[in-house]
This record gives C-alpha cells, sequence and structure tokens, in this order.
C-alpha cells in the first residue's frame, strides 16, 4: 500500500488531482485509514492511474475518462480510441480550413494595396 503522497509521485498525479479523481467516482484509494483519513493505493489502482494519464494526455474529457473506467473490462476501450482519433482527425481537418481562409484573407488584403 501506497501513501496518497507516495502514490503521486509514482504516478505523476498531483495530490490535488488523486483527490479529485476520488471525488468524481475515477480513480477511488484502495483504503481509507478511518482513524486518520490517510488515503492508501495498491499496485491496482498504480495500473488504474497510468492509464488515465495516458487518456488524460490523449486529450480525453473527465466523462470520456468515467465512461472508459465504468467499463472493468475495458471492452469498449479500442472502440473509444478510434472515436477520439476520428475527432482530432476532424478537428485538424477544421484547422486546415481556417488556416486556408486566413490566407486567404491576408492575400486579399495585399493585392488591394
Amino acid at each position: 500500500m501506497y501513501k496518497i503522497s507516495e502514490f503521486a509521485e509514482m504516478t505523476g498525479l498531483s495530490k490535488e488531482t488523486l483527490r479529485y479523481y476520488e471525488d468524481v467516482k475515477l480513480l477511488e484509494p484502495a483504503y481509507i485509514n478511518p482513524k486518520n483519513k490517510y488515503r492508501y493505493y495498491d499496485d491496482g489502482s498504480f495500473f488504474l492511474a497510468v492509464l488515465l494519464v495516458k487518456l488524460r494526455n490523449l486529450g480525453f474529457s473527465i466523462q470520456e475518462m468515467k465512461s472508459i473506467m465504468n467499463d472493468e473490462s475495458f471492452g469498449n476501450l479500442e472502440q473509444l480510441m478510434i472515436q477520439k482519433r476520428t475527432k482530432i482527425e476532424n478537428q485538424i481537418a477544421e484547422l486546415r480550413l481556417q488556416i486556408e481562409e486566413i490566407d486567404e484573407f491576408l492575400a486579399s488584403g495585399k493585392e488591394e494595396k
């Protein structure tokens, strides 16, 4: 078992983030000491925390992360990753169109001079 400070250092998540993840039922401690309220995490918690860090780095929202964590089999993880990839590709395409519009606008301004 790891105290929250040890676990935070191991996972790269801050203590505040771990407390927040507990509040939103995303990652709960394996044990909370009823006397002093210290939170303890185990090796299973470590696996889940590493997954959460990865999902956050990939741009998943808290709600999307909760959906993944609620499916304990992680059966839909691949499908959610594919959906996220498609969403990012669409955003990139939209941003490219915006860049083209900016370039056209700037070019039209130079033609008027």
